[in-house]
């Protein structure tokens, strides 16, 4: 090798920004490859000897080469070195082909290197490129010493690219490959909204004016908080710009996309109305253990805040994190309605048991239907005259003995004198000495036809039977 080709590999040094120690330690390597190549095919042998090898080295000076003969352990360790001559033929023709392909792989490798470097570091930029291509996969875009992949995922769909033409996008992913970088870029991501408001709004590039949260849907519409952290400064004026010229820029740059820029609020009931614009919003409920917001609009506001298909509304509650519940001022006013009147519609409580539900008191009739004694003392007939059939002799008018517990009931007078003759009558007919069977003692109260089978004396009549005839024998 000449000093020659020393002196030239110094200038790619200078120029490309590969270091000259890199392309000599390539150049070494290949060489010896080369050369054990070469002596395999000009030296004849059995076979081949893998307890050898071969090592270059060059000059950094003069470029002269020297070639070493190594001798290999089976661990392949060298154990002996010596210096071989190197054939005039290796020399000339095979070193200078070796040497050029060696540089020009290194110069490729370098600045694949370089590239990569370079875009490493910029993940989360804009860059500008140049369509070169597209296809139904990806689109490619030149961007000066490397092209960028623009997957179709990454595409807005309302989007169309023509050749030539020069587009910012969002650089998402920088990847090493064996063919260089591979740069991956977005039109979809929400930070390119933000990467072009640093471009066209001064404030925000010094960071007077920060955008606090980005909600986008590509290609039709987005919405930007914004906050300023000087007093004097308006945060969303100055992204605006007079007569919207700044964000005018941006909606030209995302081929028409509309943007919403509103005021930032810690108070989560002022962002989310502010969040809703265009539409005015008249309250704003917040339930923070449900993570929602009831948001009241006029009635003809409701459609506007919806927004169609439920667009703004969506890109609203991405804004803010919150959900959001919009309703019509009427739609609150029957709700409420509906609340007032359902205490009075309330179900009725729970059934009592059978244990708690009030029993009624059989009682309560029976004094009606059984009068007490008291109320009728004069026409109490004696049991004695009750008992005594018609030719027998009358028994004197003893009051009865009072028994315990409740006084029958005294039948009315109409009644006990026909039953008391009848009772005489069917006497005199037969046997005098008792009364009949199924007649009752006066005092005692009629037997049931139901209860009393006919031939069967009452119970009545038994007790009232034997206390007539004591009084009988007491007179």
């Amino acid at each position: 090798m000449s000093a020659e080709l020393v002196e030239a590999l110094r200038e790619l040094e200078r120029e490309k920004g590969i270091s000259f120690e890199t392309i000599l330690r390539g150049l070494e390597e290949a060489l010896a490859s080369a050369y054990k190549s070469w002596v395999r095919g000009h030296v004849a042998e059995e076979e081949e000897d893998q307890t050898e090898d071969f090592r270059v080295t060059l000059d950094p000076e003069s470029g002269d080469m020297r070639v070493f003969h190594q001798q290999l352990d089976e661990d392949g360790t060298v154990t002996s070195e010596e210096e071989v001559p190197a054939p005039e033929d290796f020399k000339g023709r095979i070193a200078a082909q070796t040497a050029k392909q060696v540089i020009l792989q290194k110069l490729r490798d370098a600045e694949r290197e370089i590239t990569y470097e370079e875009f490493a570091g910029r993940e989360g930029d804009v860059v500008t490129g140049i369509v070169q291509q597209d296809s139904h996969r990806y689109t490619l875009l030149d961007l000066g010493k490397v092209e960028a992949l623009l997957p179709v995922q990454e595409q807005v769909p309302a989007e169309s690219y023509r050749h030539g033409e020069r587009l910012k996008a969002y650089i998402v992913e920088v990847r090493r490959t064996s063919k260089g970088p591979q740069i991956i870029v977005s039109r979809t991501h929400p930070e390119l909204l933000k990467k072009l408001f640093e471009l066209e709004v001064p404030e925000v590039a010094e960071g007077i004016v920060e955008l606090k949260a980005v909600a986008r849907e590509p290609g039709h519409r987005s919405k930007v908080a914004v906050v300023s952290h000087e007093p004097g400064v308006d945060a969303v004026g100055a992204c605006v710009g007079a007569k919207g010229s700044r964000v005018r820029m941006v909606v030209n740059e995302l081929k028409g996309e509309k943007i919403d820029v509103v005021e930032w609020s810690d108070d989560p009931s002022r962002f989310v109305a502010k969040a809703l614009a265009p539409a005015s919003v008249k309250e704003v409920r917040i339930l923070e253990d449900k993570q929602t917001a009831e948001v009241i609009v006029p009635d003809y506001q409701l459609s506007l805040a919806i927004g169609k298909e439920g667009q703004n509304a969506r890109l609203a509650a991405r804004l803010t994190g919150w959900r959001i519940d919009i309703k019509s001022e009427s739609q609150v006013a029957e709700e409420e309605a509906a609340r007032r009147a359902r205490p009075v519609e309330q179900p009725p409580a729970a059934e009592p048991s059978s244990e708690e539900r009030p029993t009624e008191e059989p009682s309560a009739e029976r004094p009606a239907e059984e009068p007490s004694p008291e109320e009728h003392p004069a026409e109490e007939p004696s049991g004695g005259e009750t008992a005594a059939g018609p030719d027998e002799p009358a028994a004197p008018n003893v009051p009865p003995v009072p028994e315990a517990g409740p006084e029958p009931e005294s039948p009315e007078p109409s009644e006990a004198q026909p039953r008391a003759a009848a009772g005489g009558a069917a006497a005199g007919d037969g046997e005098p000495s008792e009364a009949p069977a199924d007649e009752s003692a006066p005092g005692e109260p009629e037997a049931d036809p139901q209860q009393v089978a006919p031939g069967e004396p009452s119970p009545e009549t038994l007790e009232a039977a034997p206390q007539g005839g004591e009084e009988a024998e007491r007179a």
